[in-house]
């Protein structure tokens, strides 16, 4: 799926949407602390490429990181 998120950011980041890529990771995030409390089978792999989204998503908010002091563009 990583593919598949590198598009999604890509066009957040095209369209300088901050607001959601931070929901993105903030769902990311929780998918991934859901996974890591599963027990009875192992979600590794899950985990896993749950991680490597979101190293994607970062990347993307990293990309549309404002100067200090700077307003934003947008918020939607």
């Amino acid at each position: 799926m990583s593919k598949a998120m590198e598009l999604i950011v890509a066009g957040y980041v095209k369209g300088k949407n901050r607001r959601a890529l931070s929901d993105l990771l903030a769902h990311r995030r929780k998918v991934l602390a859901e996974l890591q409390a599963v027990t009875g089978i192992n979600p590794a792999n899950a985990a896993q490429a749950v991680q490597e989204e979101l190293s994607i998503v970062e990347a993307g908010l990293q990309e549309l990181k404002l100067p200090p002091g700077s307003l934003p563009e947008n918020e939607f």
